[in-house]
Formats: structure tokens, sequence, C-alpha cells
């Protein structure tokens, strides 16, 4: 039995020295190619906290999230579908020698899919009083699909990379013998709370005017590394 295990283990390297010496014997030619393009973001996120109102005429967080959701509905956003609750909590801020009051708060999470309406909801939450609002993160919704296509177009590239090089030496690019995938995957931008929204008020105006915000692109790129054998 011991024979046999060491027979085998014996066929196993002799077999993956012949693949690597034959992979060197190969006369081959190696490049490399990037593509990259600049994509519209689809799926807005917005972070808004709505804050029990510390005043003598305060305002509770129920009912504020009750004017937000009409406000919301009449902007056509399906609150259902595009409005999550993030975070609930109450905070413990006043102490008295008799009885102490709670301030409670509450976080959401709202999609929207293009910068006007972005726009029309931050004008909306302004004249709700609600300021506590901000950009969470974009996302592109065919994210998948589009980096196949950029690898895609990366291969080739390199091909005719391939094929520029060789055509001076009056040889041919034969099959692809080895191809590396470099690319790295995307992921949602991020944004830090302290980068708000606003909606623009007009000097004549008293009402805020929702914008049509343009937001920053989503670049994404592919990369690879290809081995072709040459052809004589």
């Amino acid at each position: 039995m011991k024979k046999t295990f060491t027979l085998i283990a014996l066929f196993a390297i002799s077999s993956l020295m012949s693949q690597t010496k034959n992979f060197l014997d190969v006369s081959y030619l190696e490049t490399s190619a990037r593509v990259d393009t600049l994509v519209d973001p689809d799926k807005i996120y917005l972070n808004i906290t709505i804050q029990e109102k510390d005043s003598k005429g305060k305002k509770s967080v129920e009912e504020q999230e009750n004017k937000m959701a009409q406000s919301l509905k009449n902007l056509g956003i399906d609150i259902d579908k595009q409005l999550t609750i993030k975070d609930l909590a109450s905070n413990y801020k006043k102490y008295f020698l008799r009885s102490k009051e709670v301030l409670k708060s509450k976080q959401y999470s709202l999609l929207v899919y293009d910068g006007l309406t972005a726009g029309k909801v931050m004008a909306a939450l302004e004249n709700l009083d609600i300021a506590n609002a901000y950009l969470e993160k974009t996302e592109y919704s065919k994210m998948d699909e589009l980096e196949l296509t950029l690898k895609s177009r990366a291969v080739k590239k390199a091909k005719r990379k391939a094929e520029a090089l060789t055509e001076p030496l009056g040889q041919k690019v034969g099959v692809a013998i080895h191809i590396v995938d470099n690319s790295q995957p995307y992921y949602p931008r991020y944004n830090q709370p302290q980068m708000r929204m606003k909606a623009m008020v007009m000097e004549d105006a008293s009402t805020p005017e929702p914008l049509d915000i343009g937001f920053e692109k989503i670049k994404v790129e592919a990369t690879v590394n290809v081995k072709f054998r040459l052809l004589q």
C-alpha cells in the first residue's frame, strides 16, 4: 500500500512538472488592458432622522412621521417599498425631581431614483421642519451586467494590443493560454452624515425650490492580464 501511494505521488509530481515545462516551452505574448466608464446612479439613498421636539408645543415623532409620509406620497413615492426604518431610539435628555421626560428619535432610509425627486424630498422635509437629512449612498442597479461587459471589452482590447505588437514581426496571435482578471469589485459609495443636502431658497421666494440635483457619476473599470500563444 505504501509503494502504491509513493507511485501516485511521483506520478502527480511528474505530471505537474511536465505541464509547467510545456507551458514554458510555448512561445507566448503577455499583454494587459484596462477599460472604464462613467454611469449615472439610479438608486439614491437619503438618511432621515426625526426627533421629538423639546419645547412646550412638543411634536411627537409619530406626528412628524405621519406628516412626512403624506408629503412623500404626494411626491409619488411608494413609502411601503422605498421607506424603511433604520433605528429607533429613546434619549433621556432631562431629569426632574418628580418626573423625567423622554425624547425619542427615529431614523429612516429613503430610496429615490433620480436627483429631481431627491431635491423635492429635501424641500418637503424643510417645509416640515425636518432638517436632519443627508445623502447616504448612491448605487447603479445594473452594476453586475456592466462589470461583465467591461471585462469582455478589456479582453478584446488586450488581443488588439497583442496583434499590434506582433504584426511588425510577421507573427500572429493564437489562442489565449492564460487569463487573469485583476478587476476590483465595485462597492456602493457611502457618504458621511455631515454631507447634507439643502434645498435652495430663492431670494424673492418664501419657500424652497426643489433642485434637479446632478449626482457625481460612478466610475467603473475592469483590468485583465492575458497570455496569447504566438504562431509563426
